[in-house]
């Protein structure tokens, strides 16, 4: 894309992309690490709900004093979403309903909005990209995360005549984490609570990677912007190390574990019994492709690629991701070409609170990674067939029905009212964009 070499003719016009970022937190704060040596990028303003811990963050990543006092720092996200401000704005909060309010005013101000919280876009994010293109503004997800890298993947297998089999990332997964709660999440990563708390490490954030939702809104961001299939059931998360891709995520009627070909899937790093998988792919993305014909069959062999037994499907694969380290690739593509990368197109896939216990009327549900619920993937149609309640939505609203563990909790569950501004226009968009 030569992103570099446009952002050097920006820097010779006196033009450089004016950024604003919205949430400091780790991702943030890998994104602030590398915008002082991104000659023509220009932080020139950080919302976050403590003003001076963004400022903290900034100095710890290697900002000098003379950069922290040239940008401007406010709780007031709306204040930086503004043209006269910014070209490119970063929503980074993770928090869904935030999320899509920041994305509508960037859209309504002709601002173009890189999206890293996934769990806004899987929401809503078909309306949004939609108001987006019709506005002339560039919705993008955030390179450096794994659905953006995962698309990228995507576009390479297409653009060069490859069927896409399936693609998807790592993680380190084991059924039983779908119970993990904040209280035993440390556990799990080889940490004590007092570690991680002296880390500023968030509990419920962490645990929303371990107990699967994480995934499950990931896998879901990808279907939404590449038309893969989501699983009827909910992610299987096979155990498969890169050398296994091409063997594992290959329809089940060709020796494999996917339902169809055409899906995402999450890979294992651990196997079911715990041991872990040897070359996994826990930090990674791929992409599992079939050849079209013999003589690409031949090629696969003849240049070294990981092939099934058939030697007919292989993979590509990037062994790890750097978040926000990376995140500039969005941000130039956004403010200089008016690309994205990746984006909604459709509704193809949904996540759907489920029960991790049983659990009882009356009592409160706390969302991602909490005590009571965890997101599992569904094809949209699907999820809109049972009713089920967005993950996205399970947060601080009250049960009006027992709900068994394992049991996906329904919009008629629980206690909420739909004339809110963020679920009206989640409803919106279900009715727009219904299977």
């Amino acid at each position: 894309m030569f992103l570099y070499t446009d952002l050097q003719a920006r820097v010779a016009e006196g033009k450089p992309v004016r950024v604003g970022l919205i949430g400091a937190g780790k991702f943030g704060s890998m994104f602030l690490s590398q915008a002082p040596t991104t000659t023509g990028l220009q932080v020139t303003a950080i919302a976050d709900l403590h003003p001076a811990r963004a400022k903290a963050s900034c100095a710890s990543v290697g900002w000098t004093q003379e950069l922290i006092d040239k940008t401007h720092f406010t709780d007031d996200a709306s204040k930086i979403i503004n043209k006269s401000v910014v070209d490119v704005v970063v929503e980074a909060t993770g928090n869904p309903t935030v999320g899509i309010h920041h994305a509508r005013q960037a859209i309504e101000q002709g601002v173009h909005i890189v999206m890293v919280n996934v769990e806004a876009d899987v929401l809503a994010g078909p309306l949004l990209a939609q108001q987006a293109k019709q506005a002339g503004v560039v919705y993008s997800m955030a390179y450096g995360d794994q659905p953006a890298l995962t698309c990228e993947l995507v576009e390479w297998a297409r653009a060069t005549g490859f069927n896409v089999v399936a693609a998807g990332k790592g993680t380190k997964y084991l059924p039983s984490y779908h119970r993990s709660t904040p209280d035993t999440v440390w556990d799990h990563y080889g940490l004590t609570a007092e570690q991680a708390s002296a880390a500023g490490m968030n509990c419920q954030m962490f645990n929303s990677f371990l107990d699967g939702t994480k995934s499950a809104l990931e896998m879901a961001a990808i279907a939404n912007a590449t038309g893969l299939s989501a699983p009827d059931n909910g992610l299987k998360f096979p155990a498969a190390g890169m050398d296994d891709l091409a063997h594992v995520l290959r329809p089940i009627d060709k020796g494999g574990q996917l339902d169809n070909a055409g899906q995402v899937e999450v890979v294992s790093s651990l196997e079911r019994d715990g041991r872990p998988v040897f070359k996994d792919l826990r930090w990674g993305v791929y992409v599992v492709i079939e050849a079209p014909n013999d003589y690409t069959a031949a090629c696969f062999k003849q240049y070294g690629m990981n092939t099934d037994d058939s030697g007919q499907y292989s993979a590509m694969y990037k062994p790890f991701h750097l978040i926000g380290l990376e995140l500039n690739i969005s941000i130039l593509a956004a403010a200089l070409l008016g690309k994205a990368t990746g984006s909604t197109q459709g509704f193809q896939a949904d996540v759907i609170a489920t029960a991790k216990r049983d659990l009882k009327a009356s009592e409160t549900l706390d969302g991602e990674g909490g005590f009571t619920v965890w997101g599992k993937l569904y094809p949209a149609q699907i999820s809109l067939q049972l009713g089920g309640l967005p993950i996205g939505l399970a947060h601080h609203v009250t049960l009006k029905n027992d709900i068994a563990a394992n049991q996906p909790v329904l919009w008629q569950d629980v206690d909420i009212d739909e004339s809110l501004d963020n679920i009206s226009f989640r409803r919106k968009m279900e009715s727009l964009f219904a299977c």
